[in-house]
């Protein structure tokens, strides 16, 4: 009859079974190592909701200044508007009174009686400084059109700048946030140099 005994275990084979740990370190270091990786961990991950949280905070803000920058610009361009509008009739005004003004001066001419080559000279007289009183108001107005739209640009220029600031705020804010990804392999990284250090003092 064959038998086949099972080696025995000593108390000093079974101290060290128990205390051997994670990869071949002992129970200590297995656990100090553990709670290493654990606090790295959790601290990476608390770092990227951090992150996320004031990524998030300066999208809001962008959101409010944003709203500010686009009422401000519609704001300063109905006051344009306005303005233009304001000069357009206080300019044809002042073109329908010099119509005035010039017909009632032919009409003195014509009354005076005058005749001849006199009157024909004081009606053109009166009738060109009539026309470069129109011309006048016309320039006037149309100078007033022109500054009108370089304000508008200006502002257009202004809201769009303040507009692409905002937008790279929101954008260099989103771009610090680590990624999950690269989050674990700091992690992964962090545990590597600790278990080589706990390894070299094993």
């Amino acid at each position: 009859m064959c038998v086949f005994a099972a080696p025995a275990v000593t108390a000093t084979g079974a101290a060290a079974s128990a205390s051997t740990g994670l990869f071949g370190l002992g129970a200590a270091v297995s656990n100090q190592f553990l709670a290493s990786l654990g606090l790295n961990l959790a601290t990476g991950l608390v770092q990227r909701q951090a992150a996320q949280q004031q990524a998030n905070a300066v999208y809001q803000s962008a959101l409010i200044a944003n709203q500010s920058a686009e009422e401000a610009f519609k704001n300063q361009q109905d006051g344009l508007a306005e303005r233009l509008k304001e000069e357009k009739k206080s300019s044809a005004q002042e073109k329908f009174a010099a119509n005035i003004q010039a017909l009632q001066a032919k009409g003195k001419t014509i009354a005076s009686e005058r005749a001849g080559l006199t009157i024909d000279l004081l009606l053109a007289d009166q009738e060109r400084q009539a026309a470069n009183f129109r011309e006048a108001i016309n320039q006037t107005m149309e100078s007033a059109s022109r500054q009108y739209s370089r304000d508008v640009k200006q502002y257009v220029a202004q809201r769009d700048t303040r507009r692409n600031q905002l937008q790279s705020n929101v954008n260099q804010a989103y771009s610090q946030i680590p990624s999950l990804a690269g989050t674990l392999l700091n992690v992964a990284s962090q545990g590597l140099s600790t278990y080589g250090q706990l390894t070299a003092l094993a």
